[in-house]
């Protein structure tokens, strides 16, 4: 009997585990997570901009597809992920930058360019929670419609931007 309070610890952690993981790869847990706001409206937004140039709205971008990046300065893949938004922005792509949680967007544009069109800041992260943001960066484009189109968790890359952004901006 001494033997099995030894090993109940153990038990215990293998069937915590083995609960945790059914949880986690359950079918159709990742297309939620991964797939967010898709097909719905993109929530209103009225953000300062950088440089106190006033605020942007949808309305800035209203009737065309677009794409909103959320970016910030201290975030290392966001710079891995610059060049292709300057490559976006030489191809004719509208891009809103959205700092999140950041105190020095410039930083990184005054860095590596500026590829967005407007910059808005989100400081307290509000925006990016009703986007259903996970972390920077992460991608997403607005149809002519005002609905979000796609979502690119992560830094782009080129694939990224072949199968996924410029097709949604058709």
């Amino acid at each position: 009997m001494k033997r099995f309070w030894a090993f109940a610890p153990l038990v215990a952690l293998v069937f915590i585990a083995a609960a945790a993981a059914m949880v986690l790869l359950r079918p159709g847990q990742r297309e939620t997570i991964t797939e967010g706001l898709v097909g719905q409206p993109a929530p209103a937004y009225a953000l300062a901009t950088l440089g106190d140039r006033g605020t942007v709205t949808p309305a800035a971008f209203a009737g065309r597809p677009y794409v909103i990046n959320f970016f910030a300065s201290w975030c290392a893949p966001c710079r891995v992920e610059h060049p292709m938004l300057l490559a976006l922005k030489e191809q004719g792509v509208t891009i809103l930058g959205v700092a999140y949680k950041d105190q020095r967007p410039d930083a990184l544009l005054r860095d590596l360019g500026d590829p967005f069109a407007a910059v808005g800041l989100d400081p307290d992260g509000r925006y990016g929670l009703q986007m259903g943001l996970a972390g920077v960066p992460e991608t997403f484009v607005v149809g002519p419609d005002g609905r979000i189109r796609a979502l690119v968790r992560g830094p782009l890359d080129e694939e990224l931007v072949r199968t996924r952004i410029l097709p949604a901006l058709e």
